[in-house]
């Protein structure tokens, strides 16, 4: 008997560690890291391959949104729903929702909770854990993947199996699943070391399979607290451009709290499937060292580089030549607007740079200089006193909120594309070396009409060039106005 398997792919973190690649706005999830797809659209892919499989179900950022429905549509997967959160509750209360949403048809629904960020290189062997999983699952047990581990590794938590479970079932299945006998924190070295001498340990995946039901119930009796807070949010969501919003307040009220936490730790039913299927959530440089390609002296190269004299290093070049020379078991990455150069050794201490910049009042950890828009993105090319200039891309059909300025005034210059104009009650269009002017405090909106996306240079001039000096008349993505 095989179930249907429902994927609810959590993908609401910052994913900071891989600054200045990830930036809080622009997620890991989002990037392609390890191959051409995004880490989401992977973790779509090997969900959507599984037996039985049915469409997603996200947990996301609010503010990543158009981002998340544009990698969908780009793989041509359709989501069952897209969770909006309001603000980050950890996973416990992202996956209560999916479960509220899932119950509401089939209690009895297996869910399989994967983040969106996670590498496995064999599909196979994961179908297979899956497929122990689910056993177990409509058994009422709470599923979690211990990926056995190769290496000491301290920067994962820990699983120690206990007795193997028999199953009522007769089903055949190639794997073993073991009572959970205890969690451990991310160990010392020493304790890493042990741990892997003894054996009957395992690294804490993140990843989970039960029944919407099962879960419920766990988290009603273990953490009601959250159970109330989420199912309220739940009741009174409201669904936008087809996003789902839980009710902010009430999610806003809900306490923060991980699954393991909440559930995993204190019930009595959770169960591992021990697992071998190339796992990393790659959560520092030195992880995505570590699973990349590399060559004869071990180094990982991206983009323009020239590299000499350098072993076991991590350089990535964005948009210009990067030379390293010299170094060894470093990481370099440079982007648009910041270079990270790091001893692998330090990944640590990334946090505390990032929390250093946000305390200094700077924006590199936000964002990158190409701001993306549910219409299309933006970039800064230039900017002295009282001016600016940037680069504009408008998908096909799209169009930007009708809007005006009370300290700047604006040039449209059309690079490539169609721009349809409107500037208080008149209506134009431009094509490709064509220009307008956009005086300040004019009511004034930019669409695509065509087929092909619009280009073009934008030349504000005023005394004030902030992104808050905007007054949204009508827009069509639910903006506030």
């Amino acid at each position: 008997m095989h179930s249907n398997i429902h994927p609810i792919i959590l993908s609401g973190g910052s994913g900071t560690r891989l600054w200045p690649l990830s930036r809080a706005n622009y997620p890991k999830q989002l990037l392609p890291l390890v191959s051409k797809e995004t880490m989401l659209q992977t973790t779509l892919i090997r969900a959507n391959t599984l037996l039985n499989a049915q469409a997603p179900i996200l947990v996301c950022n609010s503010e990543h949104r158009f981002l998340i429905q544009e990698q969908c549509e780009a793989i041509n997967i359709k989501p069952e729903a897209i969770y909006l959160e309001s603000a980050g509750r950890n996973t416990a209360p992202a996956i209560a929702l999916a479960a509220f949403h899932l119950a509401q048809t089939d209690e009895n629904a297996i869910m399989l909770v994967l983040p969106a960020d996670h590498v496995i290189d064999d599909p196979i062997a994961f179908s297979q854990a899956v497929e122990t999983a689910t056993i177990a699952a409509r058994e009422d047990y709470l599923v979690t993947f211990g990926v056995m581990p190769d290496a000491p590794e301290t920067g994962y938590g820990y699983i120690k199996m206990g007795k193997t479970i028999a199953f009522a079932a007769t089903t055949a299945t190639s794997l073993t699943a073991y009572q959970v006998q205890s969690f451990y924190e991310k160990p010392s070295l020493e304790t890493a070391q042990t741990y892997l001498q003894e054996g009957g340990y395992a690294w804490n995946s993140g990843m989970f399979v039960f029944t919407a039901k099962r879960y419920l119930e766990e988290l009603q009796r273990h953490k009601p607290n959250i159970f109330v807070a989420v199912q309220e949010a739940w009741l009174k969501r409201t669904v936008d451009l087809g996003f789902i919003r839980p009710d902010k307040d009430a999610f806003m009220a809900c306490p923060s709290d991980s699954i393991d936490y909440a559930i995993m730790q204190v019930t009595d039913r959770a169960v591992v499937v021990p697992a071998q299927f190339g796992w990393s959530d790659v959560g520092s440089w030195d992880s995505l060292w570590q699973i990349a390609p590399k060559d004869a002296q071990g180094n990982f190269t991206s983009g323009d580089t020239l590299v000499m004299d350098t072993q076991r290093s991590y350089i990535r070049a964005e948009n210009r030549l990067v030379s390293v020379i010299g170094l060894d078991d470093v990481i370099v990455v440079e982007t648009a607007d910041a270079v990270l150069v790091m001893h692998k050794s330090k990944t640590q201490q990334l946090k505390t740079a990032i929390q250093h910049l946000g305390s200094n009042g700077r924006k590199e950890h936000l964002e990158h200089l190409r701001i993306h828009r549910p219409w299309g993105w933006y970039e800064g090319i230039d900017k002295g006193e009282r001016f600016q200039v940037k680069r504009i891309m408008v998908k096909p059909g799209e169009k930007l909120s009708l809007q005006m300025h009370h300290h700047r005034a604006e040039h449209w210059v059309v690079v490539s594309g169609t721009a349809k104009v409107i500037v208080e009650d008149k209506e134009m269009l431009f094509a490709e070396n064509q220009s307008t002017y956009i005086p300040l405090g004019k009511p004034h909106r930019l669409e695509n009409p065509g087929k092909i996306p619009l280009h073009l240079i934008e030349v504000q001039s005023g005394a004030y060039l902030g992104e808050d000096d905007i007054v949204r008349f009508e827009d069509s993505y639910g903006r506030t106005l």
